[in-house]
């Protein structure tokens, strides 16, 4: 390890590099998004992508950076890292899986709305989602509040 290695360890902890990461991933994600909407603005006759790519190349774009700001909170919070990178994932684990569906839609080209139809477990699926991503920036927001308090 360098020196500057050890500058970032005692800059941050493990907990915002995690998450921090984790946003790095999305937003390459999203860049190889915008390509698949650019194919397919280019080949399609309408000279549009299909809904549901742009919806997860947007939505990607967004993610990325809505996950640098837990990275940012992470990063604040008074709380154990266990307590922070679980409060940071859930929120997460939804983004990445919002995203997947859209890509899975946009490759299908199945829809071009998934709650015209709903497949079983959608509405559950999406209250645990509400929950897990409102109740997980909470807890982060909490832990800064911990911190200045």
């Amino acid at each position: 390890m360098t020196a500057a290695d050890h500058d970032l360890a005692d800059l941050v902890g493990v907990d915002t590099t995690v998450v921090v990461l984790a946003s790095g991933a999305i937003l390459v994600w999203a860049l190889a998004l915008g390509v698949w909407k650019y194919h397919g603005i280019r080949t399609s006759p309408e000279r549009t992508a299909h809904v549901y790519v742009d919806i997860a190349h947007r939505a990607a774009l967004m993610y990325s950076f809505a996950t640098l700001v837990l990275a940012a909170l992470v990063a604040l919070s008074a709380f154990p890292t266990a307590v922070n990178v679980i409060a940071a994932a859930v929120p997460i684990v939804f983004f990445v899986g919002a995203i997947a569906a859209y890509c899975v839609h946009g490759a299908l080209r199945d829809t071009t709305n998934q709650f015209v139809d709903p497949t079983r477990g959608t509405y559950l699926f999406m209250l645990a989602l509400i929950v897990g991503e409102i109740g997980g920036v909470l807890v982060l927001v909490a832990g800064v509040l911990v911190r200045v308090a």
